[in-house]
């Protein structure tokens, strides 16, 4: 029998997060900006606010509430501590303070304040403000490194207050303008001050834009006294994608937060600093609030990967933003060679004069198999040849460069080892200086051939070869790349089966001796549809056991290793993507019992997250009745691979397979036993939209469908039963 689960709110308790676009805010609960802690206002990767604080005279107000509403708003409620004042005194809860926030672009403050006290009040208002113009890399690093000079101008006329930096070519400045007010601000000692007059029961307001100027000024669009508009712009989006709704609550909880968190972190050609591009969709998934807003090529491509059920539009954003920063040439200092997907791009101090190589960078291994995979899924479910003939190129490239360089010692397997003084060590999801490890805890050395890695590679070729079959009709490249898939599957099982654990290595070092650790990567290969049905059932044992299998997910190390660490970043802790992946590869198998034991775990986690928001990875200790996840100290929330996650889960578990060339849809749905009904609606498959619903009633599954009337339907209640075909039936009036 489940223990009951408490009622816990971790994540997200401290701080309040918003973003748009290249733009992000995270502050405490109270609205304050501390520069000692990882918050601040950023835009393209420089700290532009570093200092915030809201006072009555030096005494800080109390906070009533505050929270987020939707990804680009907050509302913050505040009354005032007792007061001794020139005339009178305020007791405590005098005045009501509400601060209205919204961000994109820019940020405009919007402050409320009325008297309920008896008396009428005179009180000087304060807003202390500091900007560092530090650097990303700097603020999560606590390196506190000023490499320019920084200058603030008070103007009392236009009643701005701007704050610039300089450092050779760099420059940024925060504009502060205060648009409305009671009285003439005066600015003194970093803080502006508004006196605040009022008679009993009286109200006044005070309006704060913040412009960020980088080449241009960025200033907020929001009027005064629109909280709601944001709020109404997000409601819209949300109708783009595919809306989840289910019987389950806390599921539908989690699916909720998970698309607005997606919907956040969307960056535009420009805000990823692409320039403009015709074909970029503005859906660029930035990787994640608040260290990684930015391009990343796994990230990017995993999160396209795992929502393609809500829509296709993140997936193909991330294609061809990438595609247009694809490596043409070989520069070790950056890691970079002809037709590699790069690892991140930035556009701070740091980058823009050369100090980090992340111009972009290119040391990741797997962002290019997977580009070749994601081209592959986006012809599946979109059917649309001019779109895919558009990335030939970048794929065939890509596919190149996994012969060619993916393979450096030419014996038919994949390896890593950084070329760039300053480059990762390990170039696989798992990339912390001690994310790979021999047995003994010992570091491995390179170059590195991991197991998933070999796995990418024959999904990726699999996955082309079918887009050249079916949308081209290049049959004999086709059975080429098939070919080589199926000769390094065959390499897979010689040299990365290891029969004592019944799993597969780790990987191979560098003279290509097994590393010998026990870990969740393997679970990958399901996912790739590599092993034999036997060999899937073994690793799915094996990543169940208790070493691997905390109760809340599946560890990215086996407790029993010498350097398993529950707190740790990838040598024990939880990581919801690593998760959903094992549970599509265990589902794909038909491995239900293996898959929904995973999703239970990761759902019962998610349910003890504030707002059902799972965060990028989370602590690897055993379920108890005492022990629950936390959340890694600077993880990122919100992410988007982690925000995929239940996408991806949702997808495995109703099994969905589209042919969009061909307008079917087949479903082979497993539900777990906490899922009775899932509806899907506004489902995209190519030029078709439909409604999909499959229930559970007294033991036997069924499914409805209705939309448009060409979409071929093909359903199969049990995981290898032969489907029977039915057509969506046409929609009836809204």
């Amino acid at each position: 029998m489940r223990e009951l689960l408490p009622t816990v709110d971790w994540l997200g308790s401290e701080t309040i997060t918003l973003a748009d676009d290249d733009e992000i805010l995270v502050t405490a609960r109270n609205g304050s900006i501390d520069r000692e802690r990882e918050r601040g206002y950023f835009v393209k990767d420089t700290r532009l606010l570093s200092g915030w604080s809201l006072t009555l005279g030096t005494a800080p107000l109390i906070l009533v509430e505050g929270a987020a509403l939707g990804p680009r708003a907050a509302r913050l409620e505040f009354t005032n501590p007792t007061l001794t004042l020139v005339n009178h005194r305020l007791d405590e809860g005098d005045l009501r303070i509400r601060l209205d926030r919204v961000i994109g672009p820019g940020i405009h403050d919007d402050l409320l304040i009325e008297n309920f006290s008896l008396s009428p009040i005179s009180v000087d208002l304060e807003l202390g403000i500091e900007s560092d113009f530090a650097d990303i890399f700097d603020v999560r690093s606590g390196r506190r490194a000023r490499r320019g000079s920084v200058q603030t101008t008070w103007d009392p006329g236009t009643r701005r207050l701007e704050t610039t930096y300089r450092n050779g070519a760099f420059a940024r400045a925060l504009v502060v303008e205060v648009a409305e007010a009671p009285a003439q601000p005066e600015y003194a000692n970093g803080r502006l001050i508004v006196r605040i007059a009022l008679e009993p029961r009286a109200e006044t307001s005070i309006c704060l834009r913040l412009h960020a100027r980088l080449t241009t000024l960025r200033s907020p669009t929001y009027a005064c006294e629109q909280l709601v508009a944001p709020l109404e712009k997000l409601h819209q989006d949300r109708r783009l994608l595919t809306t989840v709704t289910t019987s389950n609550t806390r599921l539908e909880r989690i699916m909720r937060r998970s698309v607005d968190d997606l919907l956040a972190l969307r960056m535009s050609a420009e805000g990823a600093g692409l320039g403009a591009h015709p074909d970029i969709l503005p859906w660029i998934p930035a990787a994640g609030v608040p260290w990684f807003v930015a391009l990343f090529g796994r990230d990017s491509i995993w999160t396209g990967l795992e929502t393609v059920m809500l829509g296709t539009q993140f997936l193909q954003a991330a294609l061809f933003a990438l595609a247009s920063v694809q490596a043409t040439t070989d520069d070790p200092t950056r890691d970079a060679e002809p037709g590699k997907i790069p690892h991140e791009l930035r556009q701070g101090e740091l980058a823009e004069l050369q100090l980090i190589p992340h111009t972009p960078y290119y040391g990741t291994h797997d962002a290019t198999s997977l580009f070749v995979i994601a081209a592959g899924e986006l012809w599946r479910w979109t059917g649309d040849r001019a779109l895919l003939a558009r990335l030939g190129p970048s794929v065939e490239a890509a596919i190149a460069w996994i012969d060619r360089y993916g393979d450096r010692d030419g014996d038919g397997l994949q390896e890593y080892a950084p070329r760039s003084a300053t480059g990762y060590r390990h170039q696989g999801w798992r990339d912390a200086e001690d994310g790979i490890l021999q047995g003994d805890g010992s570091v491995v050395d390179g170059p590195i051939a991991l197991v998933e890695l070999q796995g990418y590679v024959v999904a990726a070729k699999r996955a082309w070869a079918n887009v050249l079959e079916e949308a081209f009709g290049d049959l004999e490249r086709a059975a080429t790349l098939r070919e080589e898939a199926s000769r390094l599957v065959e390499a897979i099982e010689e040299r990365f089966w290891w029969p004592e654990e019944s799993t597969y290595y780790l990987g191979l070092d560098g003279a290509k001796r097994p590393i010998d650790s026990v870990a969740s990567n393997p679970s990958h290969l399901l996912w790739a549809q590599v092993p034999s049905p036997e060999r899937a059932r073994a690793v799915a044992d094996r990543l169940l056991a208790p070493d691997l299998f905390s109760g809340w997910g599946l560890r990215t190390l086996s407790s029993n290793h010498p350097a398993y660490n529950p707190l740790s970043y990838q040598r024990g802790s939880v990581w919801p993507h690593d998760n959903a992946i094992a549970i599509a590869g265990l589902a794909a198998y038909g491995l239900a019992d293996h898959a929904h034991a995973l999703a239970t775990a990761l759902l019962d986690a998610g349910t003890l997250f504030a707002g059902g928001r799972l965060p990028e990875l989370f602590t690897g200790v055993d379920r108890d009745a005492g022990a629950y996840p936390r959340p890694y100290r600077l993880a990122n929330a919100p992410q988007a691979w982690a925000a995929g996650a239940f996408a991806l889960i949702v997808a495995a578990l109703l099994g969905l397979a589209p042919n969009a060339a061909a307008g079917t849809l087949t479903v082979r749905p497993a539900l777990p036993a906490w899922l009775d009904r899932i509806t899907l609606t506004n489902l995209q498959i190519g030029d078709h939209t439909t409604t999909v619903t499959v229930e559970r009633r007294r033991g036997e599954t069924t499914i409805e469908a209705t939309g448009s009337s060409g979409l071929v339907v093909e359903f199969a209640s049990e995981p290898h039963a032969p489907p029977r075909t039915t057509r969506a039936a046409p929609a009836g009036p809204s």
